[in-house]
């Protein structure tokens, strides 16, 4: 729990705190000159003396306090909207209401809030996946009235225990509930967030006269239609602030660069140049940790960050970078909204994001107490598509949702993620995906336990979904012709935020005349191609097989022995690198134009730089292949000449039968391998009494669970160890 001192209390607030005092439907009168005179105490305690509220700051404050009104805020990052919920608060707690509750969707924004509400004078807890071990602590202080506060995430609101034990009384007894990065509610807003469209349920439930506050940075005219109706924000007395989103301290430019090497060879050779410290956004983790890399072997103070970075490390980081201590953090979205660093000089991207949404709110980071700060977009050939690739994860068709659904009713009981996976052919973050979303339509419901059908009629909404993918087809197509106007940069985006102050700005490449070359040295492209094209990327092996296996008729549980167990594997590259991943996706995309044949040279040699520097306990002593559908002639060539080459005997193929398509999830894909691979007698011949590793070769790994069970039954046969090698590896 994350708590906080009052570094202003208010005379007012011991005398009307509460719960001694009840919320009333009915607002008292007011003294307003006074609220807004202790509005200006606590700003000045919250951003410094020099502070004070703007007119339209304090028209959200009053229509939320005294008017206790619903009001949607859109306005750039910087105007004080997370004043505007303290103070509000603030007043309202000094009036006698209970806690605010503030929906915030990641913990880097939360940290930022508790620190910005302990300025304020607000006493702030969350309860997030960070700090489990104190919920209970969190959920009683809220409870008791010590808390002025609650922070919570979207998926909070459908936890059994937390909806059960702590949503009804905090629903009754709150003062205010805030939505915080209000776009993420929408379907067409640049996240896709189910839960976020739980809280039109949570708002329902408010008793009269509690105000709602839904703020947000980032939103054009159709998300905010979709928020407003989302959040039941339509009625005729809902104040709607809406500013003008430019920023004059940013200055955007576009540095169209050859290739990926190129890219980071210039970042190496301008980051020095770029003021103070900031922001470097990138695509993929792949591509964060290999940016990082090379700019720390360049001589700069930087650090990767990304959703997979552990949670302790990532508030280092931060810490890190509001200090100053190093000079850019290199990051995927995980870094985002919310973040506030006043002086951040800089935000540049190593790619594209997918729309201008979420390209507005990334560079919304910079420049809010700084003069000038750079804002570059570095476009790649590839962006398009890793794009791709994400969209192939959004919401899935109706037979696979219609399965799930099916085999809840069927069960007639409740079933966990775990159990339903195995029966349903969705991986297990679509699977999670699908489930929330069929909650918030009401198909299903969330029990301690797990999942229960409701039994309630349900109909696929594919419109709605169609609608989606279009939207965000076109979204993807103004981020390229973002890249390509001759126009002001800014005034594109804005129109495309829908903001109708937009006009050139004067400042950004377009209109000033750029600032930044292209100009890059040979040497420094050169030292970042050998980085990049660096080979080999360790495979960690599978550990543990899949619950529900008997189900499904597979013999394996608990954990893998040590006798079945792979040794950690090795891959040229994965699919997601911006060095050998762009020369793999050539391969192995879907719809590649390149037939199955022998594998290329250049592959091939790299290969054999990955095997020179693997630092195997002991050396392998044969080679055996899996069987491929897609590239049998690339196996089996790459099997061979690696033997050949690295004088290995060349033992055989693991056979591998047509068995349909790749299946979706852990379980399903571990049982249809299990059926397919097989040890025929007399590669079982040929493994007999090897006294060293096998290497084990395929195309690309994807689950890994073909690697896993194959060295299972090479090392049933007796051989010592199985090392693991493929071309490619998605992970």
């Amino acid at each position: 729990m994350s708590s906080t001192t009052f570094p202003y209390e208010s005379p007012i607030r011991s005398a009307l705190s509460w719960p001694t005092r009840p919320r009333c439907a009915i607002v008292d009168p007011v003294d307003e000159q006074a609220l807004r005179n202790s509005a200006e105490t606590r700003l000045r305690a919250l951003a410094g003396e020099g502070a004070s509220l703007r007119d339209d700051q304090w028209t959200a404050i009053e229509a939320l306090v005294v008017n206790r009104r619903r009001a949607l805020v859109v306005q750039r990052t910087g105007w004080g909207k997370s004043a505007v919920y303290f103070l509000a608060t603030a007043l309202l707690r000094e009036l006698g209401n209970g806690p605010t509750v503030i929906v915030s969707p990641l913990l880097a924004l939360m940290r930022n809030q508790i620190e910005a509400a302990a300025r304020a004078g607000v006493h702030a807890v969350t309860i997030n996946s960070a700090n489990l071990d104190q919920w209970h602590e969190a959920e009683q202080d809220v409870l008791a009235g010590r808390t002025d506060v609650l922070l919570v995430s979207p998926e909070r609101l459908n936890n059994p225990d937390f909806r059960e034990s702590v949503l009804p009384e905090l629903t009754a007894s709150a003062g205010m509930l805030v939505v915080d990065e209000a776009h993420c509610i929408s379907d067409w807003g640049h996240d896709f967030r189910p839960d976020y469209r739980r809280l039109r349920t949570l708002l329902a439930e408010l008793p009269a006269g509690v105000p709602v506050l839904a703020t947000t940075a980032t939103a054009n005219d159709r998300v905010v239609r979709d928020v407003a109706d989302q959040l039941d924000l339509g009625r005729r007395d809902t104040l709607v602030l809406r500013g003008e989103l430019d920023r004059e301290s940013l200055h955007l430019g576009v540095l169209e660069l050859p290739s990926p090497q190129a890219r980071i060879a210039w970042l190496a050779e301008h980051l020095g140049e770029l003021p103070g410290s900031g922001i470097i956004y990138t695509l993929t983790v792949a591509s964060a940790h290999e940016t990082a890399s090379f700019l720390r072997d360049n001589g700069f103070e930087v650090a990767a960050y990304s959703g997979r970075t552990d949670p302790a490390e990532r508030e280092s980081i931060e810490q890190d970078l509001l200090a100053n201590r190093i000079k850019a953090v290199v990051a995927t979205s995980a870094l985002g909204m919310g973040f506030d660093k006043p002086d951040l000089g800089f935000v540049i991207h190593l790619g594209s994001p997918a729309s201008p949404i979420a390209y507005y709110q990334q560079i919304g980071r910079a420049g809010r107490g700084v003069e000038r700060a750079e804002v570059l977009l570095l476009p790649g050939s590839e962006d398009q598509a890793i794009w791709k690739y994400f969209a192939s994860l959004a919401f899935p068709p109706e037979p696979l949702v219609r399965q799930v659904v099916d085999t809840l009713a069927s069960a007639g009981r409740p079933l966990s993620t775990v159990a339903l996976e195995p029966r349903c052919n969705l991986s297990r973050s679509r699977l999670e995906m699908v489930l929330k979303v069929l909650d918030v339509d009401g198909a299903v419901q969330r029990v301690k336990g797990g999942w229960l059908a409701t039994g309630a009629d349900w109909q696929y909404d594919a419109e709605r979904y169609r609608g989606i993918a279009e939207a965000r087809r076109a979204e993807q197509q103004t981020m390229l012709d973002y890249q390509s106007t001759s126009s002001c940069r800014m005034e594109f985006l804005l129109r495309q935020l829908d903001d109708p102050h937009a006009a050139p700005c004067g400042r950004c490449d377009n209109c000033a005349g750029a600032r930044w070359s292209i100009e890059v040295s040979l040497d420094r492209v050169a030292l970042a191609g050998e980085r990049l094209r660096r080979p080999g990327v360790e495979v960690e092996p599978r550990r543990q097989w899949p619950s529900g296996m008997a189900g499904l008729d597979v013999p394996l549980s608990g954990r893998i022995g040590a006798d079945a167990v792979a040794a950690t594997g090795r891959a040229l590259g994965r699919l997601t690198d911006v060095g050998w991943g762009n020369r793999l996706r050539d391969l192995f995309s879907p719809g590649s134009t390149v037939p199955d044949g022998p594998v290329p040279d250049d592959l091939f040699n790299a290969c054999v730089q990955v095997l020179a520097s693997w630092d195997w306990e002991q050396r392998p002593v044969g080679v055996v292949t899996i069987g491929s559908r897609s590239r049998p002639k690339l196996v089996a060539d790459l099997g061979e000449r690696l033997a050949s080459i690295g004088r290995l005997s060349l033992l055989g193929e693991i056979g591998s039968e047509q068995t349909g398509e790749p299946r979706a999830n852990s379980a399903l894909r571990l049982a249809q391998v299990w059926q397919k691979l097989t040890v025929d007698a007399g590669l079982a011949e040929r493994l007999y009494g090897l006294d060293g590793p096998v290497l084990l070769v395929d195309d690309r790994i994807d689950t890994g669970w073909t690697m896993t069970v194959a060295a299972k039954l090479l090392r049933d046969t007796g051989v010592p160890a199985v090392l693991p090698f493929a071309l490619a590896t998605t992970t």
